[in-house]
Formats: C-alpha cells, structure tokens, sequence
C-alpha cells in the first residue's frame, strides 16, 4: 500500500473494504469462495476488504456481480 497517499484515500479504501465484506457475507460466502468466482488469491479479497489494496475498477466489478450489488453500492 502507497504510503504517500492522503489520509481521506486510506480512509475511502477502508470503507469500501467493509462494504465489500459486508456483501460477501450477506451473500454467506467466504473468502475463500469469493476469491474463487472472480479469479484471484483469497489473501487479495483480505487485503481488499481490511482497505490494505488497491483493488483494480475490472476487479470491483467483479465482486459487485458475484455478490449481487451494484458497484455503486461499494464506492458509495
């Protein structure tokens, strides 16, 4: 994670972070099993949702559709 961004940047990633885990288990699935249905590492959706990566738009897109909500949903 960049260390020079701004503290509202960190603070964003961070919320979205929660929002992406608050999906996930609304749609009761793990890491693990989220990880799976959008291609990548469950260590990246970790990462994602404690605000520690920069998830790419395609990827949160990704995640939007696997756990059934609009992307605006996540970055709102």
């Amino acid at each position: 994670m960049p260390s020079d961004q701004p503290t509202w940047v960190l603070s964003r990633r961070q919320a979205i972070g929660a929002r992406v885990r608050a999906a996930r288990e609304h749609a009761n699935l793990s890491q693990l099993e989220l990880a799976t249905m959008v291609g990548v590492d469950h260590k990246t959706i970790h990462r994602i949702e404690y605000g520690t990566s920069d998830p790419s738009l395609g990827l949160l897109l990704q995640i939007a559709q696997a756990v059934n909500i609009p992307l605006a949903e996540l970055v709102r």
